[in-house]
């Protein structure tokens, strides 16, 4: 019989949550290495990297461990403005000695969206399916962020993706937001992740996150991810973020 999911937990803190993230990546880190010697994590973009800036210079970070994938990426060249990779290089990754492994789309596969999204399936299934053996793969981390309308990764609200659940990887050329083109990795792989934790700072993001957590009902499209047990959902957010929200949270320690 399956257990629903876990209920989601929310650490809301005043002071601290870049510090705070980073202890909590070193210790889904330091337990998927030891239990099968590498780390796997997906990350989004927006405001997201700049929040991972405790890791650059954290010798408790194993990076030579690190498999690191993109949860949502542009259809643009890989130093393009606009692609989370740039994003993420410049915030993070470009400013370590040694970088970890990133699996980037393909970009000679820009102007065929259909290819550059199957080919970014076939990156995940090279690195999951010989070694855990799962319908999706379960990564270790997925980090998101949020958008004001509730979207994360590229998935929008009453969009054709939302209903994907046979793909990895799927693609959309219509993005409310530019630029239209985009891939974007499906709820079966959100929801079959050992840990997604979202981020979300700043008084413009208080009504959407209210919505999201206390009126998941609503069905925003970050209120759909939900981790199948023994997955579990977090939130990491400030008190700006968090001013109207109702629902329960937690204080943070590990």
């Amino acid at each position: 019989m399956h257990q629903p999911p876990n209920s989601p937990i929310v650490y809301s803190l005043r002071t601290g949550l870049s510090s705070a993230l980073a202890t909590f990546i070193l210790k889904a880190q330091d337990e998927s290495v030891n239990k099968k010697g590498r780390f796997t994590i997906a990350l989004s973009g927006g405001s997201l990297p700049q929040q991972l800036k405790d890791l650059i210079d954290n010798p408790r970070v194993k990076w030579d461990k690190w498999q690191v994938f993109y949860a949502d990426e542009r259809a643009v060249p890989l130093d393009d403005q606009d692609s989370n990779h740039n994003l993420c290089m410049t915030e993070l990754f470009g400013k370590l000695p040694n970088p970890p492994a990133i699996h980037t789309l393909d970009p000679t596969h820009l102007d065929n969206l259909e290819m550059l999204s199957a080919a970014y399936e076939e990156e995940l299934i090279r690195e999951f399916a010989p070694k855990d053996s799962a319908r999706f793969p379960v990564f270790d981390l997925i980090l998101l962020g949020i958008g004001s309308d509730g979207h994360t990764c590229s998935l929008f609200p009453n969009h054709q993706l939302l209903a994907v659940e046979d793909t990895w990887v799927a693609y959309l050329d219509d993005s409310p937001k530019p630029p239209p083109k985009r891939i974007t990795l499906t709820y079966p792989v959100l929801n079959h992740a050992a840990r997604v934790a979202f981020v979300a700072t700043g008084e413009g993001k208080a009504d959407v996150l209210s919505m999201i957590l206390d009126h998941p009902e609503k069905g925003l499209p970050a209120s759909r991810v939900r981790p199948v047990h023994p997955g579990q959902l977090y939130w990491f957010v400030d008190e700006s973020a968090s001013a109207k929200l109702q629902y329960p949270k937690s204080s943070f320690s590990m």
